[in-house]
């Protein structure tokens, strides 16, 4: 069984200039369900579908399964989605030996900033940069499955 293993944390100040990629990702979900979540992507120019588990007690790791689909397939499977779309633009950031996924939410999540870090073990060491601010790992309200149903908008 494929497990991940990530802590997510929110953004402050600025890591773009150290970013060196970035795309654009738009996702919905044929199941919303904390217990396994399937999430439908578009990715820059490739399509995926995920399975993703119930997470841990901390919230840091959890099972995750991952297809990649025809962009044609994925934007089929869009159309029968939940309610509710994600749309961000995703940014690489490298730090030491480890990379970070930086996501900037548009729409009803505009104004939101998360950065998240894959470890190989929940409590891998790992520099935390300048930008870095409080981590909301295990924070329900920050997964992308409830901001699609619960929008940062409306906190």
């Amino acid at each position: 069984m494929a497990q991940e293993i990530e802590r997510k944390f929110l953004v402050q100040g600025n890591f773009k200039q150290s970013a060196t990629k970035q795309t654009r990702i738009t996702q919905g979900y044929l199941s919303s369900v904390p217990e396994r979540t399937v999430r439908v992507r578009v990715k820059g120019d490739k399509g995926f579908i995920t399975v993703k588990g119930i997470g841990s007690a901390s919230g840091a790791s959890r099972y995750e399964w991952e297809k990649e689909i025809s962009v044609a397939e994925a934007n089929e499977l869009m159309a029968i989605c939940e309610p509710g779309v994600i749309d961000k633009t995703r940014f690489l950031v490298p730090n030491g030996n480890h990379m970070f996924e930086v996501d900037e939410f548009y729409g009803d999540n505009e104004g939101l900033v998360v950065a998240e870090i894959e470890l190989s073990s929940e409590d891998e060491s790992f520099g935390k940069p300048s930008w870095l601010g409080e981590e909301v790992t295990g924070d329900k309200r920050f997964y992308n499955a409830m901001l699609m149903k619960n929008p940062f908008k409306s906190w």
